[in-house]
């Protein structure tokens, strides 16, 4: 049953980074927990709580994104368990002059998820780009 898990796990991360990618924030929140708490670049620093709160954050991000930048996966890995999961990855996410000037800065990402009634739901994510 984890190989599994772990296949759903890595196809519900990738349809969220590819709805990120094209702006779709249904797509973003869809598989999210209620309540979600999310840890985030961009201010506020405490992070935001609740799928409210969530879904706010992502319009000035898509108006940012829309000005060129990417949001790809470069690597992704999944650990799951019976009911509890965690997964880490790497992306590229940048404006092409961004990614120029750094060409392997990487967004690092960590999501925590548990199965509710038999679904996979993110009920943690942290992003972060490391401090020079």
């Amino acid at each position: 049953m984890p190989d599994d898990d772990t296949a759903r796990i890595r196809t519900l991360i990738t349809h969220w980074a590819e709805a990120v990618h094209r702006g779709d924030l249904d797509g973003v929140l869809a598989d999210h927990a209620e309540d979600l708490v999310m840890f985030d670049v961009p201010p506020p620093h405490e992070g935001v709580r609740g799928l409210p709160a969530y879904r706010a954050t992502w319009p000035p991000f898509f108006e940012w994104q829309a000005q060129g930048a990417c949001f790809d996966i470069d690597t992704l890995d999944i650990t799951a368990g019976t009911d509890v999961a965690y997964a880490h990855a790497l992306l590229r996410c940048g404006t092409p002059d961004e990614l120029a000037e750094r060409p392997t800065l990487r967004l690092r990402l960590t999501l925590g998820l548990r199965k509710e009634e038999g679904r996979w739901v993110v009920a943690h994510e942290h992003h972060s780009f490391p401090h020079d």
